[in-house]
């Protein structure tokens, strides 16, 4: 779990906000649960850091804040648009026994051991994500799909994928497809057969003959031709 350095704020103008953003800091806020919301503001660079992260927004951090930890999940930053760097970032408290719903990205591992895919076919991706309800104190980083033994046709369910107690996806009621092992696309050009080749072959007989005959016809008009 990564762990990062925060500071209390005061800030009640934009003005003041602005100034924070100058000097290379960036504004927050931390909600949820009883306590009423704190405002913080952290540097910049660590908020750069966590988001090249891997699954930045789905990854619990802990905030130290006046000598106490606090550890929050990442629910949303604002980006200027014209730098593209991060103004301000919310975070969420960890409160035990509260639930989420939270998008989980997808891993897949074992394309080496696809036969599937070794034999040509298309690891096709019908979800990146799926959307969860989970406790907060039990928010999977990833959801991990294992491709070892998968043929080519084969279907990979939501069902396949295991989870941790009382972590459920919104989508309820049926068994959705995270991804499909496809047959590859390539274009085959028909084989020729024996009356495509013959015709082919009369085709290219007859265009011998019209050219041979046109040459024929202008000799004998050449040799017609007398002095006037």
């Amino acid at each position: 779990m990564n762990s990062i350095e925060v500071t209390s704020r005061n800030t009640s103008t934009k003005g003041q906000v602005n100034t924070l953003r100058q000097k290379g800091e960036v504004p927050g806020v931390i909600y949820g649960g009883t306590i009423e919301n704190q405002k913080i503001y952290l540097s910049k660079k660590e908020v750069k850091t966590l988001i090249d992260q891997e699954n930045f927004l789905s990854n619990i951090i802990s905030l130290n804040l006046g000598g106490k930890s606090t550890n929050v999940l990442p629910r949303e930053v604002a980006f200027d648009p014209i730098s593209d760097d991060p103004i301000h970032v919310d975070f969420l408290r960890i409160v035990k026994g509260a639930k989420i719903i939270i998008e989980i990205p997808v891993k897949f591992i074992n394309n080496e051991k696809c036969p599937g895919i070794k034999r040509g076919g298309v690891l096709n991706i019908v979800r990146r994500k799926v959307e969860l309800k989970c406790p907060t104190e039990n928010i999977p980083t990833e959801l991990v799909v294992d491709l070892e033994g998968l043929e080519i046709g084969t279907s990979i369910k939501f069902s396949s994928i295991n989870l941790t107690e009382n972590v459920k996806p919104t989508i309820q009621g049926r068994d959705f497809v995270i991804a499909t092992v496809a047959a590859p696309t390539v274009f085959k050009e028909p084989e020729k057969t024996a009356d495509t080749e013959s015709a082919e072959g009369t085709e290219e007989a007859e265009k011998a003959e019209v050219g041979t005959t046109e040459q024929s016809e202008d000799k004998t008009t050449e040799g017609d031709k007398t002095d006037d």
